[in-house]
């Protein structure tokens, strides 16, 4: 029997409808967004958590709060051959993802109107769930993380996220104060949004929170003042909150959705003038610890986004940096899927012809790091991971073919030589998933 829907998610779902959220054209396809379709791709999470490159084909892939479905559409586009199902409590939101996906020609995915709490009654067990923009909607995020994982395989992967109290602190005082003034107390239509601009407008620019947050520009859209400056529901977290909820809900913490933007080392101007305290204490302290010290530092990121799934289904693995010369001679080696895409391999190309470094990190970029530029000699050694898997033997022989002496010297480059060189590339590319290295 289905649960009788609460004064909140009633006004949660009729701001869904009024609002249809993203409000994307059908027609747009995102087929040169490598970082999105990359960060969902279900082999992303997978070889982070295993060093093993996953088959999407046949895979069954949620989207948890679909919406509009352009997320779904990326879901489908990201993960070939796997099958999509989303669910919303928007009746008219997901008659707009029905759309979206047939009009791209995906008939391998089902839409339902139906809330998370109730995902058993579909009676399908899913490898990788997306569930964006959605959690911090729950009045206990628990039980949404405990409904998700009830349908979750053994080895299934949960995308997820909530809103930063700590960066969208301004957001909710504006929320509070719209609350006060009972622009929230029903759906918010389009005379609350009107008197919201017209209270930012009549204030003075000098004052603090205007100055924060107000952008009038982005506030004529109604999307952008919905689902910010008028957001029912809308609660923020920490990280200790999030973990706290991960170890309620018995699920395990994989990592943050764009990892290499949570590094706290990158806020220090050198590693090797940290304080004794950090220098010693970083290494010490576990994975929240230094997620939480992050947010505190550097509260930039409005989600904390991350993928977790079952407790110690991960599979034991020895790290690429620690890999002996043995491992090294039995490995092979991909490029991500994302990566794997005509314009790197034509800009590729250009670069070797023009004796020009090649930026790989320009697809599927990372803020807050410098770009990662390869020399054209070497990357050309790369060229036949756009074809498919390749050893790393075959990459050696092949640099030591395209640069048989050194230029400087006009030695002769050994085999020896063209292992390190090309062990040394895969190494520096590998935390940021541009390869995918098995043995």
């Amino acid at each position: 029997m289905n649960n009788p829907e609460s004064e909140l998610q009633a006004k949660i779902r009729q701001q869904f409808d009024a609002v249809t959220y993203p409000r994307i054209p059908v027609e747009k396809y995102p087929q040169n967004d490598y970082e999105l379709l990359f960060l969902h791709n279900l082999i992303t999470p997978y070889y982070l958590r295993n060093q093993k490159v996953i088959e999407t084909k046949g895979k069954v892939i949620l989207d948890a709060g679909c919406g509009s479905g352009y997320k779904a559409l990326v879901l489908a586009m990201a993960n070939p051959g796997a099958q999509i199902v989303g669910i919303d409590i928007s009746e008219k939101s997901v008659e707009l993802a029905r759309q979206r996906l047939q009009y791209h020609g995906f008939d391998n995915a089902e839409f339902h109107v139906l809330p998370i709490e109730e995902l058993p009654s579909l009676g399908l067990e899913f490898d990788y769930i997306n569930n964006d923009e959605v959690l911090y909607l729950f009045p206990d995020i628990v039980v949404g993380l405990q409904a998700m994982k009830s349908v979750l395989k053994p080895d299934g992967i949960i995308r997820t996220n909530l809103h930063s109290s700590l960066q969208r602190h301004a957001i909710f005082r504006v929320q509070e104060m719209f609350q006060m003034m009972g622009l929230m107390n029903e759906n918010p239509g389009e005379m609350e949004m009107e008197v919201a601009r017209e209270t930012f407008d009549a204030l003075k620019d000098s004052i603090i929170l205007k100055r924060q947050i107000w952008n009038p520009e982005k506030a004529k859209d109604e999307e952008w003042i919905q689902m910010n400056y008028l957001f029912v529901g809308d609660k923020g977290y920490t990280i200790p909150e999030v973990f706290a909820a991960l170890k309620s809900a018995n699920l395990e913490f994989i990592s943050m959705l764009k990892w290499r933007q949570w590094e706290i080392l990158d806020l220090f101007k050198s590693e090797d003038e940290l304080p004794v305290f950090l220098g010693v204490g970083l290494s010490e302290i576990s994975v929240e610890e230094r997620l939480h010290l992050f947010e505190l530092l550097q509260p930039m990121h409005r989600l904390l986004d991350f993928w977790c799934g079952h407790p110690q289904q991960g599979q034991s693995f020895l790290p690429v940096s620690e890999w002996t010369d043995s491992d090294w001679q039995k490995a092979r080696v991909q490029l991500h899927p994302q990566l794997r895409n005509s314009q790197a391999r034509e800009d590729l190309i250009n670069c070797i012809n023009n004796h020009k470094p090649f930026e790989i990190s320009g697809y599927i970029k990372s803020p807050t790091l410098s770009p990662i530029h390869i020399d054209g000699s070497i990357a050309a050694c790369l060229l036949p991971l756009w074809d498919g898997v390749c050893t790393v033997e075959s990459l050696v022989e092949r640099l030591v073919k395209i640069r048989p002496l050194d230029p400087i010297t006009l030695e002769a480059v050994g085999q020896e030589r063209g292992w390190e060189e090309v062990k040394e590339l895969l190494d520096t590319l590998d935390p940021f998933l541009y390869v995918l290295l098995e043995f």
